[in-house]
């Protein structure tokens, strides 16, 4: 009996296939925010401008967008198991040539085919480790998973500032050449072979859903820039995003061999885990994405103690994934989703109560709150929804589920950016609007400013700035306190799978 057919429970170097795992998903999930605060340091080397050095990140993020769904019929074709090695190996290259980097055209083509090689990197993390354990210990799997997909953001920002700080952007990129070649090396020493088999490619299914994949990410990254819809630009993508994704919805619906085989939405769990994992890609990316620049703008961190004071969210995601690794096997996953969101709406509601006074202990308490609930929900949620989904579902069904928790993160982002810059203004002008020369607590409060003395005035623009900015900081953490909040009742939707003792069998194909 080979590996690839043996049961779960008796396929050897269990251990090592994870560790060699997790090593390329923790290196491909670093790259999407380690690169972010290098920007700048670039834009001299690269001979590029504060717009155009954006497209380092934008190209990275729709050509992986673009291929992840595509990772179902690789695999099909060539091997699960070759394809991650081929993954690796691409991914590793790539990162060499973005670390020697000469210009920016050079840079965002080696970026975007950096993206084409990562893209199936995660999906096919998460069914390798489905397919080495038995049913009863898929909890446990989830967890180690998790880990790297939630960890790796968070400590990705920090890595990147203290890489560029202490020697050159480049070791940004090129950190990842020793930890790809162990995992390479790792997975072509231990991993089971696979087998293949024939599957027709659906191009016309592949290019609706990449259209409406790259022209809504195209669209969320470039909004920000150019005003949003007061922008033709927008306009345009928005049109080839419904247009893409519309064509798609019909074509698998009617053809016969369509590209994603439209029976694995049948299952319940899984569909509802789609929109769990868009609502966790929201919150999870979003608060990543406000807190460095309000650290930063508001009390003057520096990119390393920046790190450092949301280290312990991470902390709290990794004991949040060891504990809830073994009670999903004994406590309802229903259960254990709903307490998740509870704790992240806990933090997001204590994040309101955020001022330019406060120290950095209440950011430090709810980052861990934080990272507790949405350990405890990202677990469990990835262990049911795949729980009764066909196993020849299951490539296609994890790319699925990186590919809208990738989304769900573009547009939480997109969305906690916009009303940020909108109220800030807002708030400035609203404030600005009490600080008169007749406003009795600015009489008592700053009386050379209610006298006109330049100085004073000065001073209190600054104040009237940092009020409005922290309001307008406070005002997205109740907006992700809502999302949160509504997201509850989807856990009734939820079906409790049926508990087995009995190992399933790993699919190689």
């Amino acid at each position: 009996m080979t590996a690839a057919s043996a049961p779960a429970a008796e396929v050897p170097h269990k251990g090592l296939i994870t560790l060699a795992i997790m090593l390329a998903t923790i290196m491909q999930v670093l790259d999407t925010t380690i690169a972010n605060v290098a920007l700048p340091s670039m834009v001299g080397d690269l001979g590029a401008s504060q717009d155009t050095i954006t497209w380092v990140l934008t190209s990275y993020i729709v050509a992986a967008a673009v291929m992840t769904p595509v990772t179902g019929w690789l695999s099909d074709r060539i091997g699960k198991r070759e394809l991650f090695l081929a993954s690796i190996a691409g991914f590793v290259a790539t990162s060499l040539l973005c670390g020697l980097a000469w210009n920016l055209p050079s840079m965002v083509v080696f970026r975007l085919l950096q993206g084409v090689f990562g893209a199936a990197i995660v999906p096919l993390s998460q069914t390798f480790l489905l397919d080495i354990n038995p049913r009863e210990k898929a909890g446990q799997a989830m967890a180690l998973w998790g880990a790297g997909i939630m960890v790796g953001p968070i400590i990705g920002p920090t890595l990147g500032g203290w890489l560029t700080e202490s020697y050159n952007w480049r070791w940004v990129f090129l950190i990842n050449l020793p930890v790809g070649i162990i995992a390479f090396l790792g997975s072509a020493a231990y991993l089971p072979k696979s087998t293949t088999r024939p599957r027709s490619f659906d191009f016309f299914g592949f290019a609706m859903l990449s259209l409406g994949i790259g022209a809504l990410q195209m669209m969320l990254d470039r909004g920000g820039e150019v005003d949003w819809f007061s922008a033709t630009e927008t306009w345009i993508y928005l049109f080839l995003t419904i247009t893409g994704f519309w064509v798609f919805a019909i074509h698998i619906a009617t053809n016969e061999r369509p590209f994603l085989d439209p029976h694995m939405f049948r299952d319940r769990n899984f569909v509802t885990g789609l929109v769990f994992i868009f609502v966790i890609g929201i919150i999870l990316l979003a608060s990543l994405a406000l807190l460095p620049p309000m650290l930063s703008r508001i009390f003057g961190h520096s990119a390393i103690s920046t790190g450092l004071v949301m280290a312990p969210r991470g902390v709290g995601t990794m004991v949040s994934m060891l504990v809830v690794g073994r009670l999903v096997r004994k406590v309802d996953a229903r259960f254990l989703v709903v307490l998740g969101l509870l704790l992240t709406a806990l933090s997001l509601y204590l994040m309101t109560g955020f001022t330019p006074q406060m120290d950095d202990r209440l950011v430090i308490w709810t980052g861990v709150i934080q990272g507790l609930g949405l350990g405890l929900v990202f677990v469990p949620l990835s262990t049911v929804a795949f729980a009764t989904i066909d196993a020849k579902y299951r490539a296609d069904a994890t790319s699925l589920f990186s590919l809208v928790r990738n989304i769900g993160s573009s547009i939480g982002i997109s969305i906690v950016t916009a009303m940020l810059t909108r109220n800030v203004q807002i708030n400035h002008a609203e404030l600005a609007e009490k600080m008169s020369p007749w406003n009795p607590a600015l009489k008592a409060a700053l009386p050379k400013a209610a006298a006109g003395d330049p100085a004073s005035l000065m001073y209190l623009d600054q104040v009237v700035n940092l009020q409005g900015l922290m309001v307008a900081y406070v005002d997205d953490f109740k907006l992700m306190m809502v999302i949160t909040l509504a997201a509850i009742p989807l856990a009734l939707l939820l079906k409790k799978p049926e508990a087995t003792a009995r190992p399933v069998a790993v699919h190689a194909d």
